[in-house]
């Protein structure tokens, strides 16, 4: 699996707390290993092509898939599921 980071989603990983960097990097192995890993609670946004996967009780990260390409759009907050939906 092919992974690629849109420059939206590389701006959100530079604000990310530190920790919070470190546990995306954890989820995004458990990502391309397996995508259905339970730590992840991976769910799509109803009528579109975005997924996100839970980081903490407050970061989520989102992303789409196409075929063997993982494109990563967003990190951060609640308030960037916001955003996708929009």
């Amino acid at each position: 699996m092919r992974v690629v980071f849109t420059e939206p989603f590389k701006k959100d990983y530079e604000e990310l707390p530190s920790k919070i960097q470190r546990v995306l990097n954890k989820a995004l192995k458990f990502l391309i290993k397996n995508p259905r890993h339970p730590s992840l609670r991976i769910k799509k946004f109803p009528s579109t092509s975005i997924w996100y996967g839970r980081l903490s009780r407050a970061y989520r990260f989102t992303f789409q898939q196409s075929g063997e390409v993982v494109i990563l759009r967003r990190v951060g907050t609640h308030r960037i599921l916001d955003k996708e939906r929009k």
